[in-house]
């Protein structure tokens, strides 16, 4: 089963040097091919890879368009799509292709995403503001809704049928939810999506990232981008926000802990996102 791999990168060189030297080992010169798909810098970062590669780059930001100049030109029957600021454990490959493998009901994988240090280590009290992008649902492999854009997989047949990456969403464009709308889009087909415990990959744990301010405008922009491929009521969208405003108030009263705190903001503010969206389109 030949394997396409899809690095999207953006100024993250050293990340992105960890990453493919933990690939490095892993890739079997008649089965895989790798692709650098790059956005968002004046000219192309210098790779240095023990492997032949595919080096994609695209001034502009926008992963997901240069993601699917990656897809366009891949020939794998599995294209892997991985963020930059991972490292992928010693079978990470073998278990794509494990998966895929034994489940032939599953079009997509939702892979493992563990952090690569423990974030109270590194950000203390305010480690539920890191926003880490995580998964753990588990060792068993399920059916899930959805796969997450740090560590995902399909099947390249899948793809045709429902599309590309919608280029209006995910970083460098609007900021978030790629992954969510193509989910909806493969399940709308009729495919299924599959959890793959033993395909893990290790995220950076940054502790700059540990910004209140930072994990509130990521959250209003994941409320934003929904509207761009969901239908939300005005109505409904206000609602929402008035709720998510009684919640953080009464978890503030009781002296909530933090993590519970931060659930709360976050959760307003996606609601106040969604109501950004709303409105923009009803003026």
């Amino acid at each position: 089963m030949k394997l396409s791999i899809i690095i999207a990168t953006h100024a993250r060189p050293e990340s992105l040097a960890r990453l493919l030297d933990s690939l490095a080992p892993q890739l079997v010169a008649d089965r895989d091919e790798l692709f650098i798909a790059e956005n968002g810098t004046p000219a192309p970062s210098s790779v240095a890879a023990p492997f032949p590669l595919v080096h994609l780059h695209d001034p502009r930001r926008g992963k997901c368009r240069v993601q699917n100049r990656a897809i366009a030109a891949a020939v794998g029957e599995i294209l892997v799509c991985l963020d930059d600021d991972l490292v992928a454990s010693p079978d990470y490959l073998a278990a794509v292709e494990r998966f895929f493998t034994v489940y032939p009901k599953f079009a997509a994988m939702k892979g493992r995403i563990l952090p690569a240090e423990d974030p109270v280590t590194k950000a203390g009290d305010q480690a539920p503001y890191l926003d880490l992008p995580t998964v753990d649902e588990g060792e068993e492999v399920i059916e899930v809704r959805g796969v997450l854009g740090a560590n995902m997989a399909f099947r390249a047949s899948a793809l045709k049928v429902v599309g590309p990456f919608d280029e209006r969403l995910g970083p460098g464009a609007a900021g978030h939810e790629e992954e969510t709308e193509i989910s909806r889009r493969l399940r709308r087909a009729g495919f299924r999506i599959g959890y793959a415990p033993a395909a893990t990959v290790y995220h950076d744990v940054d502790p700059a990232r540990a910004s209140r301010e930072r994990f509130i405008r990521i959250a209003r922009e994941r409320g934003y981008c929904r509207t761009l491929h969901e239908p939300h009521s005005l109505d409904a969208a206000v609602t929402a926000v008035i709720i998510a405003r009684i919640r953080l108030a009464i978890a503030k009263l009781i002296h909530a802990p933090i993590a519970r705190i931060a659930r709360e903001e976050r959760r307003l503010a996606v609601a106040c996102g969604i109501l950004d969206g709303v409105r923009g389109r009803v003026a």
